[in-house]
């Protein structure tokens, strides 16, 4: 059958879509079924919705109390733990009094998607105003949820954004008529994450509602990192939560066909059952922890910094509207001005080294200032990324990243120490991991020496396309064990202030995607995120990316040469030795930078892409650097 015959059929399904809306009657009807259903009534009548007293929340509201017009005062707490960025969520959920806005990328149904979905009904069973708004590609793929979600209260408000046809589900070949037909607006997507209670303090970063984003995956996790930000900042992220709430492409729930449809053919209410979690106790316990005030104080409020300048800043929902309006990138702008004005040191942790034309620009202005700044980078291997197709398009320009603007580069390794460590601080209290690895016994943490208690976890989410297997299944390795992959997005300048959000430093997130952060300007807060990424960069942790050293000579430098030039091609980069390779530390060795004299002799090569298996993913990545150039803002 040729191409021709294949697309009609997508064609059509693609007039078909673009041509059913609903009616304002069917609009209509589904929420008078809505308002009309059982079980909606307020639970609670006291000023104060009958919330839980949270620390967290009590300070920033000091913190605003204490602020001047002309001497604000924030407090800001660095979330790298995920335990205590999950409990911490836990907790201001529980003491709303007024309102709960949040915003994701993902939500997942497994266990942590449904404990944090299960504690925001309650808040607005109880009186709480709560808005939730999730990108529609990878949120609530779940009809029968989505009903029960617009049935449940009054209260809650749930929002999809950007719904190519309306639709809450993205099937096959809805997913293949968006490419065809609506590519650009189909390939910009709200990256945004955002927990925000009562407009006084608000939790953002990388984190979505899924496991892996909280150790709660036995076999496969994410290093990831949150900042949570208290006092008037709280304001700056309800202007911008507002804007996106209000914009044209956030759907309500009763607008979208699917879930319209599914509302007006059964109008019994469905209710509103009680979550089942793989590990109830696993459960209980971070319940228990949000409502403790000594474990709130040790592991979140002890690490809280009181600062004067702390602004959150998101790139506003015109971005995807107009792509190439500076005006709609005011996070990516101003990232952007970060670093153009770094005197003597960046550091950037990003799950992609893929870099827009603009950081290009800025990287190779800095490296060639005298004395240069130092650039340091915390990135994936190929062995911990689940997004192989984009680690191609790094490997491709590794050559230009070393020569043309001096990065440091450390890719993490599948099992790195750090990894393993906060795992275990997640799941401790356990004589075995899910998959029979032993895990340590109850005791301190490497980091900061206190004691932890945790459980394990599974996890499991429908794919793009429907299917019921795992998602982003990273390609396979030659050694055994858990597996971790970097998710963290940071940026520390000059020891002097940091960044941590949702912004990748990468094409996609320059251009399509709009994306969120904080930037908090104190050194003491600068330090913390610094060490946190540095933590990662060392030798049990990450490979060192470095100049592969010729072994024969001339023929050594005709390859390199060779592979030079064949990286410099925007299609038919083929040839496979390339210019840099991962090198492991030597036994005995003081970490050392490439640019060191003796670094040959305390690094041994271990190959391009070490630990992971011949395989087709293997295959695509190389097919990628041939042939990925131009697709750079799509990966």
């Amino acid at each position: 059958m040729s191409f021709r015959w294949l697309l009609l059929p997508v064609l059509l399904l693609v007039a078909l879509l673009q041509g059913c809306t609903l009616s304002r009657a069917q609009i209509r009807e589904a929420g008078a079924i809505v308002a009309a259903s059982p079980g909606r009534e307020d639970s609670c009548h006291q000023a104060d919705r009958c919330a839980t007293p949270s620390p967290l929340l009590d300070a920033a509201q000091q913190a605003i109390a204490d602020s001047t017009s002309e001497h604000p005062v924030n407090t800001v707490t660095l979330l790298d733990d995920s335990e205590a960025a999950l409990v911490a969520r836990l907790s201001l959920i529980r003491a709303a009094q007024h309102s709960i806005d949040v915003q994701t990328y993902i939500w997942d149904e497994d266990d942590i998607g449904q404990l944090v979905l299960n504690e925001l009904v309650q808040a607005a069973r109880r009186g709480v105003q709560v808005r939730i708004l999730a990108d529609q590609l990878f949120s609530f793929g779940d009809l029968g949820l989505l009903d029960r979600l617009a049935r449940v209260s009054p209260n809650l408000e749930v929002k999809l954004y950007n719904p190519t046809f309306h639709d809450a589900q993205t099937p096959p070949l809805q997913f293949a008529a968006g490419v065809l037909c609506c590519f650009m607006k189909f390939n910009q997507r709200m990256h945004n994450k955002l927990l925000l209670v009562d407009d006084a303090i608000g939790i953002t970063g990388g984190r979505n509602y899924q496991n892996r984003y909280f150790n709660w995956d036995p076999d496969f996790d994410y290093l990831d990192r949150d900042v949570m930000a208290g006092g008037p900042v709280g304001r700056e992220m309800a202007d911008s939560f507002a804007l996106f709430w209000n914009h044209r492409r956030s759907v309500p729930l009763i607008r979208l066909r699917d879930v319209n449809r599914r509302i007006r053919s059964d109008r019994a209410a469905p209710g509103w059952p009680a979550p089942h979690y793989t590990d109830p106790a696993r459960v209980a316990r971070a319940q228990a922890e949000a409502e403790d005030p000594d474990w709130l104080a040790a592991w979140i409020g002890d690490d809280t910094l009181r600062v004067s300048q702390v602004n959150y800043f998101s790139d506003l929902p015109a971005k995807t509207d107009e792509p190439t309006k500076r005006s709609a990138r005011e996070l990516t702008g101003r990232l952007m001005r970060m670093v153009a004005d770094a005197k003597h040191e960046v550091v950037v942790q990003t799950p992609y080294l893929v870099l827009s034309k603009r950081a290009q620009d800025i990287f190779k202005r800095l490296h060639r200032e005298n004395p240069s700044p130092s650039i340091i980078i915390s990135t994936n291997s190929l062995a911990a990324t689940d997004a192989f197709a984009v680690y191609g398009l790094s490997y491709k320009h590794r050559r230009r990243y070393l020569t043309e603007y001096g990065f440091q580069i450390h890719e993490l390794k599948p099992h790195a120490d750090s990894a393993a460590e906060a795992w275990e601080e997640a799941n401790e209290d356990q004589d075995d991991g899910p998959t029979g690895q032993p895990i340590a016994a109850p005791g301190k943490s490497a980091k900061s020496g206190k004691p932890r208690q945790r459980f394990p976890g599974n996890e499991r989410r429908p794919g793009v396309f429907g299917s019921h297997g795992r998602r982003n299944r990273p390609a396979p390795l030659r050694s055994n064990g858990r597996r971790y992959s970097l998710h963290a997005k940071s940026m520390v300048v000059d020891d002097s202030f940091a960044m941590v959000g949702s912004h990748n430093f990468d094409p996609r997130s320059d251009h399509y995607n709009t994306e969120a952060g904080v930037i908090v300007y104190d050194p003491r807060f600068a330090s913390e995120v610094r060490a946190s990424i540095l933590e990662d960069t060392l030798p049990q942790n990450a490979w060192t990316i470095a100049r592969r050293e010729p072994t024969i000579p001339v023929l050594g430098d005709i390859s390199q040469a060779i592979g030079n030039l064949s990286s410099r091609l925007p299609l038919f980069d083929l040839w496979p030795f390339r210019y840099a390779t991962s090198y492991e530390i030597k036994p005995g060795c003081a970490p050392l930078a490439p640019d060191n004299p003796k670094f040959q002799e305390c690094y041994t090569p271990v190959g391009d892409f070490p630990d992971v298996a011949i395989s087709p993913k293997l295959i695509y990545t190389r097919l990628i650097t041939a042939f990925g150039a131009g697709v750079k803002g799509i990966l």
